[in-house]
């Protein structure tokens, strides 16, 4: 380590432009990852609030909540510690006074529903006029006691609970039968169709005519439109970018080795080790690998707490910190296309080289 240290520090620029690199490529994965991580939770974070057991669904749905259509007297044939159907419906609402709309994600439940988040301010809807949204609608103007419109229906914001969303929007909580009328209209009648079934606990079902499925809250997140592929894309990117890691700092190693070559030729006559030389050459793309994660994750930390809230960004510390060791990791393999190099040094012909 110390003769690699010193030998960076000789050469500042050499190794400058390769810690530049490394920075600008762990820069991107970071970002990657935080772009990824952030559309996920923006997916799915009112569901994992939930901490729900088990999902229901029509089994003809094929594990999509848009397609499923049960009844609120489906709940019957389901036995578990707690249970709830959920209608779901994405729309857009506005200030009554007129104004740009938002996009939204409904869920109508009953207001003792398990899954209904603890109310931070207000209170919980009790009529049909009223509903309880989460916060991130705040920072869109909306606020506590402000009528709203939702379709062609007006409704009272009475309570807010905390910072979440479905489908990268924010959620509002409101009546089923509310709920009905605003996605269905006149035809919902009294047959109160919902989406699905929430459980938590040990959960059984006794099937009829209207045949149910049950699933993980997982397998249903992963059925979300849009959400596996988003996320297996991102990934790709970033597992990619590792490969582009090990080639770059590769062919740097390699040739500031070739470069190196009657160095290591007098080093070696002089007795030292060629196991030293490989180590050398390995904590050198260790210290690289170190520097560039270090400084890209500062940097994408910082870009974080700039980037516009409207930009789904999310930091896992447990996703970064997963890849700063792999890029770490591939750096040094990188370092190893040089190990060929260093070991096949003869003195004599180094040297005689020189």
């Amino acid at each position: 380590m110390f003769l690699a240290w010193k030998e960076i520090r000789y050469a500042k620029l050499r190794y400058g432009l390769i810690v530049g690199i490394m920075i600008l490529v762990a820069y991107v994965v970071f970002m990657l990852s935080g772009l990824a991580s952030g559309l996920a939770d923006g997916n799915r974070k009112a569901i994992d609030d939930w901490n729900a057991t088990a999902i229901i669904l029509s089994e003809d749905s094929n594990k999509v909540v848009n397609a499923s259509q049960l009844q609120q007297s489906d709940t019957s044939r389901v036995t578990a510690k707690e249970k709830a159907g959920v209608g779901v419906y994405a729309t857009a609402i506005e200030k009554k006074s007129g104004g740009e709309k938002t996009n939204v994600s409904i869920f109508g439940t009953a207001n003792d529903a398990f899954i209904v988040p603890k109310i931070i301010k207000g209170r919980l809807y009790q009529n049909k006029d009223e509903t309880i949204v989460s916060e991130n609608l705040l920072a869109e103007g909306y606020r506590l006691n402000q009528s709203i419109k939702v379709n062609d229906q007006t409704l009272k914001i009475v309570g807010v609970i905390k910072e979440t969303t479905y489908m990268i929007a924010p959620v509002i909580y409101l009546d089923p039968t509310v709920f009905n009328t605003l996605k269905y209209g006149s035809h919902a009648g009294g047959n109160d169709p919902i989406n699905m079934i929430v459980t938590k606990g040990q959960t059984k079902i006794e099937q009829g005519q209207t045949k149910l499925e049950k699933i993980t809250p997982e397998t249903f997140i992963e059925n979300i439109p849009g959400y596996t592929p988003e996320k297996l894309t991102l990934n790709t990117m970033i597992y990619f970018l590792f490969v582009v890691v090990t080639a770059i700092i590769g062919i740097f190693m390699h040739v500031i080795t070739l470069q190196k070559t009657s160095i290591f030729g007098v080093m070696k006559a002089q007795g030292v080790a060629t196991s030293y030389l490989v180590r050398s050459v390995l904590a050198q793309a260790f210290l690289v690998g170190i520097i560039g994660v270090a400084v890209a994750v500062g940097l994408s930390v910082l870009t974080s707490l700039v980037l516009p809230s409207a930009m789904p960004f999310a930091v896992h510390a447990t996703d970064w910190a997963l890849y700063s060791v792999i890029l770490v990791v591939v750096a040094m393999i990188g370092g190893l296309f040089s190990m060929r190099t260093v070991t096949k040094v003869d003195p004599v012909t180094a040297i005689g080289g020189e």
